[in-house]
């Protein structure tokens, strides 16, 4: 500093924070020749210089009075500490955030700005340290075009003057170590825009835990969970295996079950009841609904603000995972809803983040979905990549989750989505593809898969190769919800029997593209909701038909190519349609009708598990064979399941409510079948209709083959036979 003017210019930028570089100004210096240590205090009365062993060394003089001091600073005096005298007289012994480097690396601060940081969610964020022998918690954002950043918080006084960050100009990340703040500190940051305007302040787009509304702060967190999951991380991680069985519950965590008063289970308590509930029930797999950190209870979590955050309604970071250990522990694997496409337009949160358009497009014709009214992220911005990826990484590093659903993918795919020409503008080469976003869902999914985790895309269209690798023209995921069979297939139900000879073809349709991507079929939250009803109220006829029709379209849906996913309540036909803001209505258990669907759902879960047939080649048209796909005027279906070694499963499906007597088909050769699964027994709340003996197979041709079988069809039900053993 030249003169005194100058320096009473600096001090006052400082003290009023609008001083974009504080680390120049604070600290140990030299002014006139000499070393001297410059402290910013609002509020003290006087700061005395201590060293490390708190002996006073010296006493500052007050340079500014908004409380800006300097001191010599001994010769041979390293490192050193403050004693701040209050108005009241009480004293604090303080150490001086501005005396600390950076906690940054050369090499962490050049891939953070290529965007290729695989560790990012350890660099930006909030995290307790012990640097240069202390222990705090260093604070890292990226806001490159903000003209100052500070932390405020609890341990602040929310005040924006008193720690104001480093900026790194090179990748325009911001940092700055504050010793002693601890594990739930309260914390947001405070910018000014290029123009020196106060931001709405923000929180931590890479924060941990987050504090219940209607508060935002980001808190600061540190994991203190040990896992217990090693054998299924030996066991389940690695490429995932496609010929295995997956069948998926899908939950909401705050409407699966309530306490008493209808409030919501913690993570800990839903793990004690879920756990063992999903083991009896015999889903391989839980899927969560978005768990990341969201403003707004009826988004489901489908608009975060909180990438890198389990929502705090449930408890803190450790308390989700040791849900997800116990799942592990008991062999459940877990499927994380992920919400890439979009993000909401909260104040606090992304929107204009530094005062610019900084995650999401400045045009709106490419950076806004006017429907659900948030903001797309700019998918050409190597930054917002890396923060993307860094996110997915942290939900399998840190939670050990072993899939990721990436929600509307569609919308992400296609620059015209849900917009009216003159809304939107067509990729380089004239297209209405996202060719940013093609590039960020390949990387995303090599990257998941390099870590042993499955990927799973929403995507509706027929966007070629979604589940085929990426080096083979696909976009590299590992499964596709197949939506064009959910909605041919409960259009289908939903027909009254007499008619659905009409509409045969909504049931066979899928297997013409049944092999063209790894398909999971989805019975998701989306069918019972938005004035759908639940998917027996979608179900033809009174109350028995209803039943026997939910039944038979399991049955149907179990024995299909494809892996399975079904919404919670569907396994014991909630009637209602499903509401976020209520338990399901478990006391529907005892009733015989719901009991049974609940019995149905527990042993084709069991046969399809214990059963290759029906899962190994889910994937490949070799495992699967119509016996006849065309029996339109009994809306009867048939068809065989092969494993790989040949065993063999055969399905048939009755879509009316009419006994087939002395029905016959043609059938694989063999001695004999015996019947499996009969969706109509008595346990499952059926009729019993039909006492089923061992089928002799005879040499007389059906349905172009040499040998069949002569059987009754129970109404409305779905039968699976298999090979009686030849021993």
């Amino acid at each position: 500093m030249s003169d005194a003017a100058d320096q009473d210019a600096v001090f006052g930028a400082v003290v009023n924070g609008t001083h974009n570089n504080p680390f120049s100004v604070l600290g140990v210096h030299q002014e006139n020749g000499r070393r001297v240590v410059r402290v910013f205090q609002p509020g003290a009365e006087a700061v005395s210089l201590l060293d490390r062993d708190g002996q006073v060394v010296g006493e500052f003089e007050r340079r500014h009075s908004g409380g800006l001091f300097v001191a010599a600073m001994p010769p041979r005096l390293r490192s050193y500490r403050l004693r701040v005298k209050a108005p009241g007289g009480g004293t604090q012994d303080v150490e001086d955030p501005y005396r600390f480097s950076t906690t940054l690396g050369d090499l962490d601060l050049y891939l953070l700005g290529e965007g290729s940081h695989a560790d990012l969610y350890r660099k930006l964020g909030a995290h307790t340290v012990t640097h240069q022998g202390v222990a705090g918690t260093v604070f890292s954002v990226w806001a490159p075009n903000a003209s100052r950043v500070s932390v405020i918080g609890d341990f602040n006084q929310w005040d924006g003057r008193r720690h104001v960050m480093r900026l790194h100009p090179g990748n325009g990340i911001w940092e700055v170590f504050l010793p002693g703040v601890e594990t739930g500190a309260h914390y947001k940051f405070e910018m000014l825009d290029q123009q020196g305007r106060l931001l709405p302040f923000k929180s931590d787009p890479v924060g941990q835990y987050h504090e219940p509304p209607p508060g935002n702060a980001s808190v600061v967190f540190q994991s203190r969970h040990h896992w217990r999951d090693q054998a299924w991380q030996a066991t389940q991680r690695g490429m995932p295996a496609l010929d295995a069985p997956m069948s998926v519950y899908e939950v909401h965590l705050g409407s699966w079950r309530r306490g008493g008063e209808g409030e919501w289970l913690d993570y800990r308590e839903i793990a004690r009841q879920l756990v063992p509930y999903v083991q009896d029930m015999g889903f391989t797999h839980v899927e969560f609904m978005p768990i990341t950190e969201h403003p707004f209870d009826g988004s489901w979590g489908y608009q975060p603000i909180g990438l890198f955050s389990p929502t705090q309604r449930f408890g803190d970071p450790d308390d989700f995972r040791a849900l997800v250990d116990a799942l592990h522990q008991a062999g459940i694997g877990v499927i994380a809803d992920w919400v890439p496409a979009h993000f909401p337009k909260d104040e606090h949160g992304l929107r204009r983040f530094d005062g610019t358009a900084l995650y999401e497009h400045e045009d709106p014709r490419k950076g806004e979905h006017k429907d659900w009214g948030t903001l797309i992220f700019n998918y050409g911005r190597r930054e917002v990549i890396n923060y993307l990826v860094g996110s997915a990484l942290y939900w399998i590093r840190q939670f050990h989750i072993d899939g990721l659903r990436v929600d509307a993918v569609a919308a992400m795919l296609y620059l015209d989505y849900s917009r009216e020409k003159g809304e939107w503008l067509p990729n380089e080469y004239g297209g209405n593809e996202n060719l940013e976003a093609v590039s960020f869902l390949k990387r995303l999914n090599a990257i998941v898969h390099l870590e042993g985790a499955s990927s799973h895309a929403e995507e509706s269209t027929a966007w070629p190769g979604v589940s085929r690798p990426a080096d083979a023209g696909g976009l590299g995921f590992t499964y596709k919800w197949n939506m064009g069979w959910m909605n041919d297939t409960l259009s289908y139900m939903r027909e009254e029997p007499v008619h659905r000879k009409f509409h045969h073809d909504k049931m066979t349709f899928g297997l013409v593209y049944a092999f063209s991507e790894n398909f999971v079929l989805p019975l998701s939250h989306d069918e019972v909701v938005y004035g759908k009803g639940s998917l027996l109220g979608r179900m033809p006829g009174d109350a028995w038909q209803r039943f026997a029709n939910l039944r038979a379209y399991f049955g149907f849906m179990f024995a299909h190519p494809g892996k399975k996913l079904l919404f919670m309540g569907g396994e014991f036909a909630q009637e209602r349609e499903w509401n976020h803001d209520a338990s399901l209505d478990w006391h529907l258990l005892e009733q015989p009708g719901h009991k049974g669907v609940h019995n149905l759902v527990r042993e084709l879960n069991r046969v399809y598990r214990d059963r290759p047939a029906l899962h190994e080649r889910d994937f490949d048209s070799d495992g699967f064979e119509w016996v006849d796909a065309t029996d339109r005027d009994s809306s009867v279906f048939s068809w065989v399941r092969r494993a790989a070694d040949g065993r063999c499963l055969v399905c048939v499906c009755n879509f009316t409510p009419v006994v087939r007597h002395g029905f016959r088909m043609g059938i694989p050769a063999g001695r004999a079948y015996r019947v499996v699964l009969d969706t109509d027994a008595a346990d499952f709340g059926g009729a019993g209709t039909v006492e089923h003996p061992q089928y002799l197979v005879e040499e007389r041709p059906a349905n172009g083959r040499d040998t069949s079988i002569e059987l009754t069809l129970p109404p409305l039900a779905t039968v699976w036979l298999e090979p009686v053993s030849e021993e």
